[in-house]
């Protein structure tokens, strides 16, 4: 297979599981990283560093590599620092967004930009892709504006919505590991009995997009796990590596010392998504004993 797939953001949690998923399959890779190096060599992979707030060379580097496919999955998401430092907030979310969509439209190439479930207010819950999204931080308000550049293209895209993605490899701590690591240390774990979210694991989004890669679905699909407070993913996830689950305290949203405002319950539906995929992203047990295994492997 030729195919030529840009990955932005492959050196993050979910874009170097993308990365190894699609040389898996075949695919000839453009490897987009700023910080974190990239672990992973491949005659099918070519690693470039490149900061994409700069909208010129990333422009550039599309036009020149003329990938028929681009993931776009860097975003800067730490949400209270996008509350703070919203000038960068906006270059990397919404700038670079635009960027990529300017050149894919010049190279006509299929488009998945991957979102968040953090477009949505919260109020509710379970949301399906027909919901208002409604934003109530900044860092969501980037990422819906983004959306919309992708949406408004007339390129053949697809949006993928995940929800509080966790799982093993670089990039920032993920609420899954930060579990791990505290209980396997023997130390106390607060989590949140009032938010509630669906898990996504990496592995098996990443095994998802690339099947949207071949598959090249159009329109917004929501690609999370199940519906659960982060307390009940803490015990299932102590339960998962047989770990001591005495050690998980319950916490409510008010006692957390945000910048930001969260979302109460911003857990996704994802039966449209179940329709097209065969990848079984939904499936919690599947997910835990995936990232136990992956786990176990990286710690020993």
């Amino acid at each position: 297979m030729s195919e030529k797939v840009l990955v932005t953001g492959a050196s993050g949690l979910l874009g170097h599981k993308l990365v190894l998923e699609l040389l898996s399959k075949g695919y000839h890779v453009i490897a987009v990283y700023n910080r974190t190096a990239i672990p992973i060599t491949h005659t099918n992979l070519r690693k470039v560093k490149l900061d994409i707030s700069n909208t010129l060379n990333l422009e550039d580097l599309i036009l020149k590599t003329k990938p028929e496919t681009i993931i776009h999955a860097a975003a800067y998401t730490d949400v209270d620092g996008c509350e703070v430092n919203k000038e960068y907030a906006w270059k990397v979310n919404v700038n670079a967004t635009r960027s990529v969509v300017r050149a894919a439209k010049i190279i006509k190439s299929y488009l998945v930009y991957v979102s968040t479930d953090y477009v949505f207010d919260g109020d509710k819950g379970y949301y399906t892709e027909e919901d208002m999204p409604n934003p109530i931080n900044f860092y969501g308000l980037t990422k819906l504006i983004a959306e919309e550049h992708v949406k408004a293209s007339d390129l053949l895209y697809l949006v993928i919505r995940p929800s509080a993605i966790y799982g093993t490899g670089p990039g920032k701590l993920n609420f899954a590991t930060f579990v791990a690591n505290r209980l396997s240390e023997g130390r106390e774990v607060k989590a949140l009995v009032d938010q509630f979210v669906s898990p996504t694991l990496n592995t098996l989004l990443a095994q998802t997009i690339v099947e949207a890669v071949e598959l090249k679905p159009i329109g917004v699909f929501h690609v999370a796990g199940e519906r659960m407070s982060r307390y009940d993913f803490a015990i299932e996830v102590a339960e998962a590596l047989n770990l001591p689950k005495e050690l998980i305290r319950k916490s409510t949203m008010d006692e957390m010392k945000w910048r930001a405002r969260r979302p109460k319950d911003s857990s996704l539906n994802t039966v449209k998504a179940r329709k097209i995929f065969k990848t079984k992203f939904f499936d919690n047990k599947l997910a835990l004993k995936i990232f136990a295994e992956e786990y176990r492997s990286r710690v020993r």
